[in-house]
């Protein structure tokens, strides 16, 4: 998936189908020229309706085309006959999609199955037959119910994704390095800060033809929490992660005070974050040799407070192989 095509953030427009008119008709055959009524009810307008797909991964569907319609309710005929209903329209969305009311911003429904389905704007009731309007008064009702209007609302569509393994970390940590290393992905990479302003989603092929997904999350920087750089844009996807991998370089001036940070991060933005599982992960380890490594290994067994780390290089493809020994661990567990 290239960054262009994520899309996780959409408004899009919906109109239900107008219900169906209800028929006025009086039975007529040979040898019965004054029959009751027999008109039939409107069918009902088309409802519009989401429906989950685990095969999507973007809303990049609703990109270009964010006006949907449903069809109007046939008209009910004689003989009882009731109007066709009218055509439903399914809007496909990846597992992880909130509906959200345009104007109020109250989360409605959210999508989190395959297969999934939930109507959003219902269609116009069809119209009853003038049939249903007979009495002993009034054996022969020349009137019928006319179908209820169709409802346009305008909702907002969001994408929190659902990933096994979300990457934490401050910009250039090596997140799309490792990504790139331990899945398929092809995220953009280079020397400098914000190269992810998107998402990336990998497969990571474990043993015995198992698999997990991991995200790679756009960087952090303090003040996220109030929406700073990329703040809330990334934040949201954090939520829906099973498991929370911190990535912080060798080379960082002080680890256990960039963890805190990323932390604090996510404490602010929802304490919740913090009851996931965490592992943290000291990249660019290639550059360390055994004894520094034991130097830092004492210092962090101290500072992290027991928070459980190991040493990787994507580079060199040093830990990797353990990496996600211990991801598919802590994922099973």
């Amino acid at each position: 998936m290239t960054e262009g095509n994520f899309v996780d953030y959409v408004k899009v427009f919906l109109t239900s189908g107008k219900g169906g008119k209800g028929s006025v008709h009086l039975h007529r055959e040979k040898f019965i020229t004054k029959g009751g009524p027999d008109g039939g009810d409107g069918g009902r307008g088309g409802h519009v309706i989401l429906r989950g797909n685990e095969n999507l991964w973007t809303l990049v569907t609703f990109k270009y085309k964010k006006h949907f319609k449903a069809g109007h309710g046939g008209n009910g005929a004689k003989s009882r006959s009731t109007g066709a209903d009218g055509e439903d329209v399914y809007l496909e969305v990846p597992l992880g999609t909130i509906l959200r009311d345009a104007e109020t911003n109250e989360v409605i429904l959210e999508i989190t199955e395959h297969g999934e389905e939930e109507v959003v704007v219902k269609g116009g009731m069809g119209g009853r037959g003038n049939w249903h309007f007979r009495s002993s008064t009034n054996q022969t009702p020349r009137y019928a119910q006319p179908g209820m209007e169709g409802t346009e609302e305008s909702f907002v569509l969001e994408l929190k994704i659902l990933a096994d393994v979300g990457l934490v970390g401050f910009p250039n940590a090596g997140k799309s390095t490792l990504l790139s290393v331990i899945t398929s992905a092809k995220p953009k990479i280079a020397d400098y800060e914000f190269t992810t302003l998107k998402p990336n989603l990998g497969i990571v092929e474990y043993r015995d033809f198992q698999s997990f997904v991991m995200a790679d999350i756009p960087g952090i920087i303090e003040g996220a929490a109030e929406g700073k750089g990329l703040g809330h844009y990334f934040l949201r996807h954090i939520e829906r992660n099973a498991t929370l991998l911190f990535l912080i370089p060798a080379d960082s001036k002080d680890i256990s005070k960039e963890y805190e940070i990323l932390l604090d991060e996510l404490r602010r933005y929802n304490s919740e974050l913090l009851d996931k599982e965490r592992l943290i992960a000291i990249s660019k380890s290639d550059m360390l040799d055994d004894e520094l490594m034991e130097e830092m290994s004492a210092e962090l067994d101290i500072d992290l407070k027991g928070a459980p780390y190991m040493f990787i290089s994507s580079v060199a493809q040093q830990g990797i192989q353990e990496l996600k020994d211990k991801l598919w661990q802590m994922l099973n567990a």
